[in-house]
């Protein structure tokens, strides 16, 4: 069988993600080669991600390389991946989910998150939001950049801490600068959070696809995505809106759990709903309760984004 062209970012952490794929490729015997490929994300540093104002903004080099047949596979941090795929791509497979928690990087072993004079580095517009409501005191900074030049910055005195994903400080090994793990209940993460998403093109071989998809698809963890991202198609919106959805499987894999919902950007409006559904109606789990949290006033926290930023979401 032909080698396998994985394709990636070029940050430390997306090599992680990508070795680890080669690795269980090679496991299985397949042959594997990484492809590093720079993204628009990577390059555009001097502005948040909600100003960049396009879609897959650290995948759309990627899937163009897929198309053209430069990679045979694309290797994402699944919250990265936009809310919809092109029609000739496809999502292979999403590995075994990392804990999913945001947590709170500081080179202070005591740092206070009730000091006034806070402020927190971070690039995400889900986290802005939730720190303004749950943390109203702190101040937020921008923290473009890989997880070693957001350090840097830490290091430098930018901020007092960072909000980062646990799963990239977890796999870059930097736990010990863990001072809070936030619950999940509250500070709900973004979809996708703590997996990695395998992409293709639609005309890949289908006993190659079939291939990778055994080896490296978790069943559990493509429920849960399945459910997670069907709720961000239906909010229209990606990386770029204040959007969270988490859902966890029964431990009969039966049923799936659904908590998913929007915040306003300032923190004020929190809308935001549960259910669970059968495993094998995932996706309409996730579709249902977008159309609940949009219904509820969630449209209007969307509106009132496109307004303010003058932008398509």
């Amino acid at each position: 069988m032909k080698t396998i062209r994985i394709g990636t970012r070029g940050s430390k952490l997306a090599l992680w993600q990508a070795h680890h794929v080669a690795d269980r490729l090679n496991a299985a015997g397949l042959a594997t080669e990484i492809v590093i490929i720079t993204t628009t994300g990577d390059l555009v540093l001097d502005r948040s991600l909600d100003k960049i104002g396009a879609k897959g903004v650290f995948t759309e080099e990627l899937e163009e390389s897929l198309r053209t047949g430069y990679i045979d596979i694309a290797v994402h941090s699944a919250k990265d991946v936009q809310s919809t795929i092109p029609a000739d791509l496809e999502l292979l497979a999403f590995l075994e989910r990392e804990q999913v928690n945001d947590v709170i990087v500081s080179f202070d072993p005591n740092l206070d998150l009730q000091r006034p004079d806070l402020v927190l580095g971070t690039s995400s517009t889900r986290r802005k939001a939730m720190l303004r409501r749950f943390l109203p005191h702190a101040t937020t900074a921008e923290a473009r950049g890989n997880l070693q030049t957001r350090l840097r910055k830490l290091e430098e005195g930018q901020y007092h801490a960072l909000v980062l994903a646990y799963a990239g400080v977890h796999r870059m090994e930097y736990d010990n600068l863990i001072r809070y793990v936030l619950p999940e209940t509250q500070y709900i993460p973004a979809t996708g959070q703590g997996s990695v998403a395998i992409e293709s093109a639609r005309n890949l071989d289908p006993t190659l696809k079939s291939e990778l998809e055994r080896i490296l698809n978790h069943p559990a963890t493509n429920v849960c995505l399945r459910a997670e991202r069907a709720f961000l198609r239906t909010m229209e919106g990606g990386c770029s809106i204040p959007s969270f959805a988490l859902a966890t499987l029964s431990s009969n894999g039966q049923e799936v759990h659904l908590h998913g919902g929007l915040i306003s950007l300032d923190g004020q409006q929190f809308i935001d709903e549960q259910q669970t559904a059968s495993a094998d109606q995932a996706e309409d789990l996730g579709v249902r309760i977008a159309e609940s949290v949009l219904a509820r006033g969630g449209q209007q926290i969307l509106n009132d984004i496109r307004q303010d930023r003058n932008v398509a979401l």
